[in-house]
């Protein structure tokens, strides 16, 4: 009794033979695996660069501190703006878990220019603001030149440029002169910018006691920042207005600077997700040519085919080996492509100073993209090939 063994194929024999077809054309199975490439690469580095956007975010609410809130000016029914109490201030830190506060006054018509030169009205959009001694650290300032308001200086023609201010001024250095209603201020800081407080940034600031000198009266508050104990934010904020305007709470508008920044990043990551969206066609497109690629290799090699068949060859093997032959295709497109997003993320978010930040998962969620198009792709082209006869295909 003869016992038939079936013939079988170890996988790395199937890995052989896929690697061999792809060796054979490698001008085209190169131009096929960059359309995988280019779609993993797309959506690797789109994602890379919002995770590590995100990241920089995230480092800078912790250094910057989430619990700042501002109430600033509001208007009445008439849409006229309400000017906050002189004692605004006072009233801010009675206010159980605030633990610093400070007040920024706006004063009005009055601008800041380089020189006596300047046309009255071409301001640059700069505003003129009092400053009351701690603002600058409760709000997460810091000072790029020079220095902040002292006791003797917040009472003299003496003024603190914002950086865009400084830019939009001409002024590089402390030292400088500018003119403010009509008067001549030492510049004796410049501020970097303040992402948690941006209208300082557009501002020249005045001691409160020079302000008050510039306009003959006391300059009222039209922001008052507050850092609060971060258990009690919510708490505070809904204390704040009726504390400072107790005839007319509803007069006063009170926020939380740091909701404004994760505002933003989530418009970002809204953005994030269309570009994804492209990057997913671009990825389709590249599992057609490999779809292609595949059917164009079976019609080419009808007699190999055919040879195969006829030595021993059964359709399992032809099968397995153009299978092979696509994965490897995708797989060789999905690693090239997933170099190319980290080097595309890495690149952009080092010119940025921002840290690296690329999620595993979407590294092995490229992989697996790559892994599943190309059996997707190469599906129909193995099993027609394992259909062909083989003595039509050694007749073709």
């Amino acid at each position: 009794m003869t016992v038939t063994q079936s013939s079988r194929l170890r996988t790395s024999d199937v890995a052989r033979l896929g690697a061999s077809g792809l060796v054979a054309r490698p001008t085209r199975a190169v131009l096929s695996a960059l359309g995988i490439a280019i779609g993993i690469a797309a959506m690797i580095a789109v994602v890379g660069i919002s995770t590590s956007s995100q990241a920089e975010l995230n480092t800078q609410l912790d250094s910057l501190g989430t619990n700042l809130l501002q109430a600033s000016q509001g208007q009445d029914i008439f849409g006229e703006d309400v000017d906050l109490p002189l004692t605004t201030l006072g009233s801010a830190e009675r206010v159980g878990g605030v633990e610093a506060a400070a007040t920024a006054g706006l004063l009005a018509d009055t601008g800041v220019y380089r020189s006596s030169r300047i046309p009255a009205g071409n301001t640059n959009g700069l505003a003129v603001m009092t400053a009351s001694r701690g603002l600058l650290e409760v709000v997460g300032g810091s000072v790029a030149r020079g220095t902040w308001f002292t006791d003797g200086t917040a009472e003299y023609p003496t003024v603190v440029l914002g950086s865009q201010a400084a830019r939009l001024l001409g002024v590089t250095e402390p030292g400088r002169h500018v003119l403010i209603g009509g008067t001549t201020h030492l510049v004796v800081g410049i501020l970097d910018p303040v992402p948690l407080a941006a209208e300082i940034d557009t501002a020249a600031l005045v001691g409160e006691g020079a302000g008050a000198r510039l306009t003959g009266q006391p300059v009222h508050p039209t922001a008052v920042y507050l850092r609060v104990d971060e258990e009690r934010v919510e708490e505070v904020r809904s204390l704040i207005a009726p504390t400072v305007q107790p005839r007319s709470p509803g007069d006063v508008e009170v926020t939380r600077p740091s909701d404004a920044l994760a505002a933003k990043q989530a418009a970002d990551q809204a953005f994030t997700g269309l570009l994804v969206g492209l990057g997913s066609v671009a990825l389709l497109v590249g599992g057609i040519g490999v779809a292609n690629t595949m059917v164009i290799s079976v019609l080419e090699r009808r007699r190999e085919i055919g040879l195969r068949r006829a030595l021993g060859a059964t359709r399992g093997h032809i099968r397995s080996q153009f299978l092979a032959e696509a994965l490897l295709l995708s797989l060789l497109g999905g690693v090239a492509g997933v170099v190319l997003g980290l080097g595309v993320t890495a690149a952009f978010a080092t010119s940025k100073g921002w840290p690296v930040s690329v999620p595993a998962g979407v590294l092995a969620a490229g992989l697996g993209a790559t892994i599943v198009i190309g059996a997707i792709a190469g599906l129909w082209p193995a099993v027609r090939a394992a259909r062909t006869p083989p003595t039509e295909a050694l007749q073709s």
